[in-house]
């Protein structure tokens, strides 16, 4: 996948996930067509997120993001069958910290958002279904169509994604083969650590632009 296609499409994954009150009885694919124009509308008026400011593209996601991901199911996805061998402790710093991998990829995606568009496909699920899967494609001139594809999940708190797969290919489960190595080299706690050694790098990145 070309490196300007990924991007194109973590900043309209980024973009999907506004706060709507009515979350709750939505369709997911309607509420993910509502809120992914509300934030890329957001993201036009706003001339510094366009610009990167760290601060502000932070704040649009953990506003915009956190609440539509189910990052506890994402994580067990990631780690896969290790995750049998953690404690409830491994398990919420697991989550902590894949949590705060992802919205730090998220937020760079967002601050590169180039006008890309995003056409929702009809969903194709039974009423009572508890899990679909939101079909897209994504459109940017110069660029090659490419599909997204995001695995939702419906929850007392409404409709959650815990999968993203970008022309088929999952953006959880490709952690799976890092995960395992980590774990085989250091075990859970190796695990953490290296993602908390990746995250506290990114964090002194961060402050280092800020300055």
């Amino acid at each position: 996948m070309h490196k300007l296609n990924l991007k194109s499409a973590l900043v309209l994954i980024a973009a999907l996930t506004a706060p709507v009150a009515f979350a709750q009885d939505v369709a997911p694919d309607v509420l993910l067509k509502t809120v992914t124009l509300e934030v890329l509308a957001i993201i036009r008026q706003d001339l510094d997120i366009q610009a990167g400011n760290p601060a502000k593209v932070a704040e649009l996601v953990e506003t915009r993001i956190l609440p539509h991901f189910d990052f506890p199911r994402m994580t067990q996805i990631a780690v896969a069958r290790n995750w049998r061998l953690t404690t409830p402790e491994q398990q919420e710093a697991l989550t902590t910290e894949f949590k705060t991998l992802l919205v730090r990829t998220y937020s760079v995606a967002l601050a590169a958002y180039r006008d890309q568009v995003i056409e929702y496909r009809p969903l194709r699920a039974a009423p009572e279904a508890t899990e679909v899967t939101v079909r897209s494609d994504v459109k940017q001139a110069g660029a090659e169509r490419m599909t997204i594809d995001y695995d939702m999940e419906k929850t007392l708190a409404g409709w959650k994604v815990y999968d993203i797969k970008i022309a088929g290919i999952s953006l959880v489960t490709t952690y799976r083969d890092t995960f395992a190595s980590k774990v085989r080299d250091g075990g859970i706690e190796g695990l953490i650590k290296s993602l908390w050694d990746k995250n506290r790098q990114d964090r002194l990145k961060t402050a280092n632009i800020e300055r």
